[in-house]
């Protein structure tokens, strides 16, 4: 111990040579020659209380001392000073941070992009984004006033990212910053909206909030949004639709009264699953011909249940076993979750024809798809989600309840049982080719519009004993009586115009009472053979003849045989392309077992 203290005297010793340098000179010259040969040394240090007498002995360390206690007091004082005011300042302050991939966000940006105050600002930014809503919620001033310029997207003005606006809100004080952060190892850029109201409560931000959403909610009122995953598993609202009609859509009796029945009592049902410990989960797996309405009768239920639609791709690159997870977990208690051609979850393989299924095989139908092969092509699979990954995200631990799981497919022999299970999916619904019954609604529905209220209005006067007259259908016509002929003798007048195809102005299309459009609607769909056509081709069909319901009669046979021609052509041409692989199988297993009896 005494070692350290003595090499701690000299240490000091040497740095205060310099600073009693002029006393030592004075007192050697004082003593005399007989003792400049003897050396004088510092008491010796022996423990703490001599070291620290020994320390504060010199002057210049006693003012270093003082100096740090007095600054670092001085700091702690200022910091405690400014600690103070911002906490003052901040109890004045309500700051509110909105996300980008979060609904409040788009809430925000439309409610801003409504505020009068930015047609004053001096810095804005021009978007057309619309935030999931179908227009922009504010126009620039003069552009209503061009119609061909409201034909486009709408303009509006937002606030510039990284500056800060002043507004006033219900008498308060408020500035907006909209902030652009930069992440990700591509550089993708991050929004964030903030918020900061001078109030002392929160009843002014909830004000805010409420209003926000209350418009929002308003303009897609009539709307539903469409979700999408991004990159980074987050959901984004990337498209708004007008809701669908349930009418519009023609189904089999039944089907549909179904599908919106069911999904309507199990939205209302959660006290009765929580009573019985019964995950509150609902699947329909809805299976079927191609274009036969399998997706037109979701987005209609959307509609019906106010419910927005969020699409699970499960092609999506770079989307495995746990991020499908993530995203499932991450849905809303109340949505509508979509896979669409889940058959194809494994698989990238888009040829779908395969040979046909005997209509009486179990999950076969008259027209219905056929099943896929037993075994795919080594390589053919490019997904990187497993079938035990799908299994866990549909009703596994981390599964979100609330949900409406729908699944299309064309394959139905494909899936796999334990993805078809109640608990999975509950609800199996059979989407075949359209039936003479379809083919007549679908023709009403083209050329003679349901309108509820007036037929409300039609039951009410045939109730009170009034004579209502029949509504027009659009299409004026001289004698509600008079008879139809699909082939009129042309006149002289009409042999001169060309023929022309696809649509025409509704001035020069023929007027027909409802009882004629009636018995056209009947004669079309004699002619239309049963369980042949899809409901999406007899649209495109009718799509030719949009308000030309006499061609559209006249044309359909020839129509129906131009199509069966179509579809023996397609399956000659089908196997013939598996006759040959059949073939160039054969001939390879031929030609590898020739090789090993050889190289034996």
């Amino acid at each position: 111990m005494a070692t350290y203290f003595t090499i701690a005297q000299q240490v000091f010793s040497a740095l205060n040579g310099p600073a009693n340098a002029a006393s030592s000179n004075a007192t050697e010259f004082a003593n005399g020659l007989s003792n400049s040969t003897t050396t004088s040394s510092p008491p010796s240090i022996t423990d703490l209380s001599s070291l620290a007498t020994f320390l504060l002995s010199f002057g210049a360390l006693a003012d270093w001392l003082k100096l740090i206690v007095f600054g670092g007091a001085l700091e702690t004082l200022r910091r405690m000073a400014f600690s103070l005011y911002y906490k003052i300042i901040a109890s004045f302050w309500i700051t509110a941070s909105f996300h980008e991939e979060d609904s409040s966000y788009d809430w925000m940006m439309v409610w801003l992009s409504k505020q009068s105050s930015w047609e004053t600002a001096r810095e804005v930014e021009v978007s057309t984004r619309s935030f999931g809503l179908n227009s922009s919620a504010i126009i620039v001033p003069g552009e209503e006033d061009d119609l061909s310029l409201l034909s486009s997207r709408k303009l509006a003005y937002l606030p510039s990212a990284s500056l800060s606006y002043s507004m006033w809100y219900h008498r308060r004080y408020m500035t907006v910053t909209r902030v652009q952060t930069q992440t990700g190892y591509y550089g993708q850029k991050e929004e964030r909206l903030q918020i900061n109201i001078f109030t002392r409560t929160h009843r002014v931000l909830n004000e805010l909030l409420l209003e926000a959403k209350k418009e929002y909610m308003a303009a897609s009122e009539h709307s539903i949004s469409i979700f999408v995953s991004d990159s980074n598993n987050s959901w984004r609202n990337v498209a708004s639709r007008p809701k669908r009609n349930l009418s519009s859509i023609i189904l089999d009796p039944g089907v549909a009264e179904l599908l919106v029945d069911d999904a309507r009592d199990f939205l209302e049902s959660k006290p009765w699953y929580a009573a019985r410990g019964i995950p509150f989960r609902r699947g329909y797996l809805l299976y079927g011909a191609p274009g036969s309405g399998k997706t037109s009768i979701i987005s209609s239920i959307a509609g019906e249940l106010a419910l927005d639609v969020y699409i699970v791709s499960l092609s999506r690159v770079g989307l495995d076993d746990s991020a499908l997870s993530e995203l499932i977990s991450n849905l809303p208690e109340k949505c509508i979750c979509l896979m669409e051609d889940i058959d194809c979850a494994f698989s990238q393989n888009l040829n779908r024809d395969e040979p046909s299924t005997p209509a009486d095989a179990p999950g076969g139908s008259e027209g219905a798809p056929p099943p896929p092969p037993t075994a795919m092509a080594a390589g053919a699979s490019t997904s990187r989600i497993s079938l035990s990954g799908l299994l866990n995200a549909l009703d596994g631990v981390a599964a979100q309840e609330g949900r409406i799981l729908y699944a299309t497919t064309n394959k139905y022999t494909s899936l796999d049982p334990a993805l078809c299970r109640p608990g999975r999916m509950d609800i199996h619904v059979e989407f075949k080719l359209a039936s003479r019954y379809q083919a007549k609604r679908l023709f009403n529905q083209f050329y003679l519009p349901f309108d509820e209220d007036a037929a409300k209005k039609k039951e009410a006067e045939k109730a009170t004993g009034k004579a209502a007259e029949d509504d027009d259908s659009g299409y004026n016509s001289a004698d509600e009586d008079a008879v139809i002929d699909l082939d009129p003798t042309p006149s002289e007048k009409s042999d001169a115009k060309p023929t022309y195809f696809g649509t025409s102005h509704r001035e020069h299309a023929p007027q027909l009472r409802p009882k004629q459009i009636a018995a056209l609607a009947e004669r079309f769909a004699e002619a239309i053979p049963e369980r042949e056509m899809s409901m999406a081709s007899l649209q495109g069909y009718l799509m030719t003849y949009k308000i030309r319901p006499y061609e559209a009669v006249r044309s359909v046979k020839e129509w129906v045989a131009d199509e069966r021609e179509a579809r023996a052509k397609r399956e000659k041409a089908q196997a013939a392309k598996i006759k040959s692989e059949a073939e160039a199988a054969v001939k390879t297993g031929s030609e590898n077992s020739e090789t090993v009896s050889t190289d034996s």
